[in-house]
């Protein structure tokens, strides 16, 4: 079987983390909150160099679906509207082996740019 292949895809109740456990034993429990802000979707992403968005004030989103993307991915909803990130088992399994660098990085640029966790802001 593939390592990148998840065995289990688990919402937490409070909808605030997903769990996902790959084949090789590895787990990571995953914030909705960076699954927002580093959606693969082009609505965060852009369309090339320097479109990323930077989104503020995601601290208390919650995921409220997930639906399959043929069998290499899943689409996340998220309570904000977000709809149209696919995240794919090889973005899982990155972004939860990087979370802690990944949520700093992202903490570092929200100071940066003046904004915060908890105010709502996209630039």
């Amino acid at each position: 079987m593939d390592d990148d292949w998840p065995i289990e895809i688990r919402l937490a109740a409070d909808k605030g983390s997903l769990t996902v456990a790959f084949a090789d034993g590895s787990r990571h429990e995953i914030a909705a909150e960076l699954l927002r802000v580093e959606s693969p979707s082009a609505e965060v992403q852009g369309h090339g160099p320097g479109q990323r968005k930077l989104l503020a004030g995601k601290r208390r989103v919650r995921i409220v679906a997930i639906d399959p993307v043929g069998n290499y991915a899943v689409r996340l909803t998220f309570d904000d509207g977000h709809a149209t990130g696919i995240y794919s088992w090889v973005f899982l399994r990155d972004i939860g082996a990087r979370q802690a660098t990944a949520m700093a990085d992202y903490e570092a640029r929200l100071a940066a740019a003046g904004l915060d966790r908890d105010v709502p802001s996209i630039r």
